[in-house]
């Protein structure tokens, strides 16, 4: 039975953390520093000046005059409130490491009152919070190297050059031992994998090996260097890497709540990219990790055709050329082999839009492998035409071609905390933005497809297929009012053609692929 005294407290909890949520765009020049000597105070009034020098810390950043009384101090905002209680935490349960990565920056982010951190590190960086940090890379890795300490060892990985002579720069300057750690090579976890997928993912391995290395050492806990040792680690270090997982990070779920005789027929490849270079690094991810996918599928077809022994030509598969791009059906999955290898009847036809791909009906296509959806929004203060160029690019050097595109707003929303928080139901939806992702999206694939993008005339009518008033359908993507009205739509596909297998990659914002979570897990 639940305790509805606790169910309030925690709904009041929630509403008061809310209230420190400023209301000003992050696009706000005057946000920059933001009183960023309050956090002193806040730190003073709470009494954890000293329980922070104690703490052993290490503080990570990357893309990614006190004479107040405690009365007359502002409540501070949000994210410097979660700080304060994290150190509050920290302090309290007497952590052995605290391991600290800023929100946004580094110089004037609030994990940077901390004065004396054991080690520093700094990941790759790239064009990300420019309307706050700057519009190059040497002013971007500046706000990152405010986290250097004097005489405080710091550690990077391979940078653009004008990042890295910035973070030199800062370095020499305050005395730092500035490393770049190598990549980990692959072959020093004992035949296991990261638990973190994607190639960078061995660069962020290098980084958190010198970083937990350095603090071993400079804590008095082990007298060896681990920094250059490329033929072997601790088993701990190596259990670790493994097991390592983050949510909305190259992460891979397949719909549960779908009603389907295949629970792999709807499957979601969840990356919260939301920079030009993620979208590259995410892209690559889900390019590999489709192909991948397809060539287990495709071994174990062969191994069961094997066991089955040879057989007719009945069974046929069908290819079909979709915008330059080759897809393969295969009716019931069945590879017919037999001492000859492989048999398979082809036929071509042309398919305009997913919808008719979905409807398509004939003796000879019975079954679609995949299909590869992207489901796509962003921040406002982000530029889309900058991120979807290179999504869209990343996936075709790979030999990914999106079959749709669907743009939806994002369910949660950034001015309250806590479960289920989502804009009234009667609440008037504004889809301009997501009507501009859609024209983006459709001008980037006919130029993709040889044709001017002005012959994609956006403005005429435009059909409104299983949305809701207030979408919009167009020859390459579709646009909903709301994200359940998106996954619905998923569903009601897969489960009317119970043999396509459907592949979403969800990216653009970490707030999106939060809202997909919720809505595809029990």
């Amino acid at each position: 039975m639940v305790n509805i005294d606790i169910v309030s407290a925690y709904d009041e909890a929630m509403e008061a953390l809310s209230s420190l949520i400023t209301k000003r765009s992050r696009a706000d020049k005057s946000n920059k520093g933001d009183r960023f000597d309050l956090l002193f105070d806040y730190v003073k009034v709470l009494e954890l000046e000293e329980p922070i020098k104690q703490m052993n810390i290490i503080h990570v950043a990357g893309t990614k005059g006190k004479e107040q009384t405690s009365d007359e101090l502002p409540m501070p905002t949000y994210f410097r409130f979660l700080a304060l209680l994290a150190f509050k935490i920290f302090a309290a349960e007497q952590v052995d490491v605290a391991i600290l990565e800023v929100g946004l920056g580094g110089k004037f982010d609030a994990t940077n009152v901390v004065e004396s951190p054991v080690v520093c590190g700094i990941a790759s960086l790239g064009y990300d919070h420019m309307e706050i940090l700057g519009n190059t890379l040497g002013q971007i890795a500046g706000e990152k190297a405010g986290i250097f300490k004097r005489g405080v060892p710091a550690f990077t990985v391979p940078q653009p050059e004008e990042a890295m002579s910035v973070l030199e720069e800062k370095a020499s300057k305050l005395e730092v031992p500035l490393q770049v750690a190598a990549p980990l090579d692959p072959n020093v976890l004992s035949g296991l994998r990261l638990g973190l997928e994607g190639e960078h993912q061995y660069l962020n391995a290098g980084l958190a090996i010198a970083l937990c290395s350095t603090w071993l050492q400079r804590t008095g806990r082990v007298g060896i260097n681990y920094l250059n040792q490329t033929t072997s680690l601790p088993d701990e270090f190596i259990k670790g890497l493994a097991t390592a997982s983050l949510q909305g990070r190259a992460q891979i779920v397949p719909d549960q709540l779908v009603e389907s005789d295949n629970p792999d027929d709807l499957v979601f490849y969840l990356d919260g990219a939301h920079s030009p270079e993620s979208m590259d690094v995410c892209a690559k991810w889900f390019s590999l990790a489709i192909k991948e996918d397809r060539n287990s599928t495709s071994k174990a077809l062969h191994d069961s055709g094997k066991r089955n022994g040879s057989g007719t030509s009945r069974q046929s598969s069908t290819q079909v050329m979709f915008f330059n791009h080759i897809y393969i059906y295969m009716e019931g999955f069945k590879y017919i082999a037999n001492n000859s290898g492989l048999y398979f009847y082809f036929m071509l036809f042309s398919i305009s839009s997913l919808d008719e791909l979905f409807a398509h009906e004939t003796d000879d296509l019975d079954l679609l492998a995949n299909l590869q959806i992207l489901l796509f929004n962003c921040m406002s203060v982000r530029d889309p035409q900058l991120l979807l160029p290179r999504l869209m690019n990343a996936c075709a050097s790979h030999g990914v071609h999106f079959n749709k595109a669907l743009f939806v707003p994002n369910t949660s929303v950034y001015y309250k905390v806590g479960t289920g928080v989502s804009p009234p139901a009667d609440a008037q939806v504004d889809l301009s933005f997501q009507l501009t992702l859609q024209r983006i999206w459709e001008s980037l694939v006919m130029g993709e497809r040889g044709k001017e993008a002005k012959n994609a005339d956006l403005s005429s009518e435009a059909g409104v297929d299983d949305t809701e008033k207030g979408g919009r359908s167009c020859e390459n993507s579709t646009v909903f009012p709301s994200l359940p009205l998106a996954i619905n739509w998923l569903r009601d596909n897969v489960r009317k053609n119970q043999s396509v297998r459907v592949q979403v990659l969800v990216t653009g914002s970490l707030h999106l692929v939060g809202d997909v979570l919720r809505l595809i897990k029990k």
